[in-house]
């Protein structure tokens, strides 16, 4: 409910209410007249706060701090509803094994598919200094695989031993659009077999 929407004081205007005095404590159904005055008296507000109960709820409290707080309250949701977008890692190395790949690959495109972005990570150890193109024929895979629900927003890059790729998620309808097309693709693979024919490997 929006801060905006609670009915306090004078604007209250139902016989009797539900009171939850400025304690907190149960004070049982009183009329709105008397809930007025104890709130007065208290040097407070009478405060709606469940407005579709019968009969309404109402608190004694400090309308100023609760507004304060109503409105924090509404921020954090509204920045909530937004979606936990943020930046997960995906870790590879120079010389990783195809299974390994397949295993990492599946993990960014869960994060993708999530809306966060993905950095990925290629990690030199001893000798594999020496050759930087291995780690980037390893970041070009990872970017070919993943190119249906992300572009790369920031090209591979070497920096000490470690090199780094930033792929973004593309707009939602065009990963949900993959989504459809790749399970299409996996129905089709599975009538080919039922019927023997060859499944082209992709």
């Amino acid at each position: 409910m929006a801060v905006q929407s609670f009915r306090r004081n004078r604007r209250i205007r139902v016989p009797e209410v539900r009171l939850i005095d400025e304690n907190g404590e149960q004070a049982g159904v009183v009329s709105t007249k008397d809930a007025l005055q104890r709130a007065q008296e208290a040097g407070l507000d009478l405060v709606e706060v469940a407005p579709t109960a019968r009969p309404p709820v109402c608190k004694i409290l400090d309308w100023g701090k609760f507004n304060y707080e109503q409105s924090k309250k509404n921020k954090r949701d509204k920045g909530s509803s937004k979606g936990k977008s943020g930046l997960k890692e995906l870790r590879v190395r120079p010389a990783i094994s195809e299974h390994d790949l397949s295993y990492r690959l599946t993990d960014g495109r869960k994060f993708l598919d999530e809306g966060h972005k993905v950095l990925c990570v290629c990690i030199f150890k001893g000798r594999q200094m020496a050759h930087p193109e291995h780690g980037y024929d390893v970041m070009r895979q990872v970017a070919a695989d993943l190119v249906d629900i992300s572009k790369v927003e920031m090209p591979a890059k070497m920096m000490g031993r470690r090199m780094t790729m930033l792929l973004s998620p593309l707009p939602l309808t065009q990963r949900r659009a993959a989504a459809k097309e790749r399970e299409q693709k996996k129905r089709d693979a599975e009538i080919a077999r039922e019927r023997g024919e060859d499944v082209p490997v992709e």
